[in-house]
Order: structure tokens, then sequence, then C-alpha cells
């Protein structure tokens, strides 16, 4: 039985690929500091929750000994450069270094749609030179490595659509910053099929040494997809709410603002300098495509779960029926 180890596996993408891995009868060690964090795993079968602060490199080494590979879906969107680079560059490092000293090979490593390992200064945010300065330290290592590439993720539970959606069940207006940015989002179940596809030993040599980008088969501008938040979820019988872009000045005074509220924001400056690079595949990588997946369409996934009485109960039954017909794996 194969044993994977699953750095950022109570987040929101982990808790999907420990569903897919364990109907692989994988066994599966998810790492965490805080256990409540992984309460939607624990009950798993296969799933082993340690209690484990990774950012300490020795109890780090010891996690990684005896597994045939390791997923490291670990990401912060909001942050202090210090913050970034201690996630998105340190931990690869210290991960890097475990595998070199316990013979661990396989890395499957996701990273962010726009982070560039040729030119990771190049990058407009920390965010992205950060993610892009983690895969050249993977890269660096001697590792069997693949790199997937998402963009912006959706899917029952997200913190993307979900947040649209709230917003305007409380707001009249939405004055919305850098409207016109574009993107490709791509499902949650897209993206965990992509990484057992790569984890599988039948396809490593195919996706051992390549980056793919994980994306949706639509581009929509941010404007496009408050909107389509608004209308799923049935805001203003289903109208949604009025959408005002805001000037570029007034979206970093907006972004200022909201760092200053407690808790996360729901967007900064960082986030903004992010969004200058369109967030849509380049055409000079393969896709999910490469990996056998059809990527869902939002259009056709988001309305199920968004829908004021759906419950999620919709996506549910969409994930049931896909998972008898796909036949992936």
């Amino acid at each position: 039985m194969k044993k994977i180890l699953i750095l950022g596996g109570s987040g929101f993408v982990g808790r999907h690929l420990c569903e897919k891995l364990m109907q692989c009868q994988w066994r599966v060690t998810v790492p965490t500091r805080r256990e409540a964090n992984a309460r939607d795993i624990q009950m798993l079968p296969l799933v082993d929750v340690a209690p484990v602060n990774v950012h300490d490199e020795a109890a780090l080494t010891r996690l990684v000994a005896g597994h045939d590979a390791v997923v490291n879906l670990v990401a912060i969107l909001h942050g202090t450069g210090e913050a970034f680079d201690q996630a998105h560059v340190q931990l690869p490092a210290k991960l890097a270094r475990a595998c070199a000293a316990t013979g661990i090979k396989r890395v499957v490593h996701v990273s962010a749609l726009g982070a560039d390992a040729r030119n990771p200064e190049g990058a407009p945010s920390m965010y992205l030179r950060s993610k892009g300065q983690g895969e050249v330290v993977l890269r660096q290592a001697e590792l069997a490595l693949t790199v997937l590439r998402p963009s912006v993720i959706f899917g029952a539970g997200d913190r993307f659509l979900n947040v649209f959606a709230g917003l305007q069940q409380v707001f009249p207006v939405i004055p919305l910053a850098a409207s016109h940015s574009l993107f490709q989002p791509v499902w949650v179940e897209d993206v965990a099929d992509g990484i057992v596809f790569c984890l599988q030993d039948k396809h490593t040599h195919a996706t051992t040494g390549q980056t793919f980008e994980a994306c949706g088969p639509e581009i929509f501008t941010l404007t496009q997809l408050v909107q389509l938040a608004g209308q799923f979820s049935g805001v203003n019988q289903g109208r949604g709410r009025p959408v005002i872009p805001l000037p570029a000045a007034l979206g970093r005074l907006q972004a200022r603002m909201m760092g200053w509220l407690p808790g996360e924001p729901l967007m900064s400056r960082d986030n903004l300098d992010s969004m200058q690079v369109p967030n849509i595949a380049s055409g000079n990588l393969p896709g999910l495509e490469a990996l056998g997946i059809s990527p869902a369409s939002l259009r056709a996934v988001a309305s199920t779960y968004l829908g004021p009485d759906s419950g999620g109960a919709g996506l549910r039954s969409h994930l049931t029926l896909r998972r008898k017909t796909a036949g992936r794996f």
C-alpha cells in the first residue's frame, strides 16, 4: 500500500485530495499544528492526522521518512514578505532537504498560475515572487518533481465565489477593484484529480520534471465572476447586485483599509499586484487535458452549490454522478 504525505492536507484542496487517495486505497498522512483544523478528514479511513509543525525541519524530516511521495499544498494568500517567504520558499527548501535525508524522491508541488521559475523576481507581487522562488528551490534539488500551477480554485466551501455571494447578501452594490482582471477558474475536483494522476506509478514517467497549468475551460473578468456568484446564489431575484468598478487609486485605498480590519482581508494590495498578470493559461505549458482531465465548467458546477436551496447537496450529487461516469481512476 502506497503512503502519501500531504503538506497542507487539511485545507480546501487537501480535503478533496484525501478523499480521492482514500478511494485509491493509499495511506495518507496529514500534518497539522491544530488537530481541530483537520476535523473534516479525521474520520476518513486510511487518513492519519499527525500533530506536527512542518516548519520545524527536524520534525518534518522524521515525518517524511517512510512515505512513497509528498504533495505540497501549503500556501497563503495574504501576509508580509517574511510570511510569504516562510510558507512558499523556506518550507520547500526544508522539504527538499528532508527528502534528501530520507531518500524520498517523488514530490508533487502545487504552485500558482503566474509563477515563473525562470525569473521569479520579475513577478509583480510578493505572492507570485515567492511562488516562483519556491519552484526554483525544488527544481535545484535531486527530486522526481511535478509542478501544478492552478488558476483560482472554486468548489463547494471555497473562499472565492462563496465570498462574492455572501457580500451580495449584505451590500446593495459591490465596489470592485481590479474589475477587469482575467481569471480562468478551475474546479477543485479537477485539481485533485490532476494530483492523483501525477502520483500514480504508471504515469510517473510522463509527468516527472514537467509543469502543468491547471485551468478551467472558460475565461472571466472579475466583474463577471462577482455577477455570476450573485446570480447563482439567487441574490436580488437572481440578478445579483450592481458592480461598480473602482479606479486603480481607489482600489488600492480600499485594499489598504481592508488590511486594517481584524481577520484575513478580503482583498490586499498584494492581491491587486498579483492581478496585474492575467490569471489565465499561457498556452506554453500542458494543461489538465494532458493529464487525461476535461476541466469542468464553472457555470455548470457553481450553480449547483451556490443556489439558495442547494445546501451543497447539488454539488455532492454532481460529484457522485461524475465519479460513476468518468472512470478516470
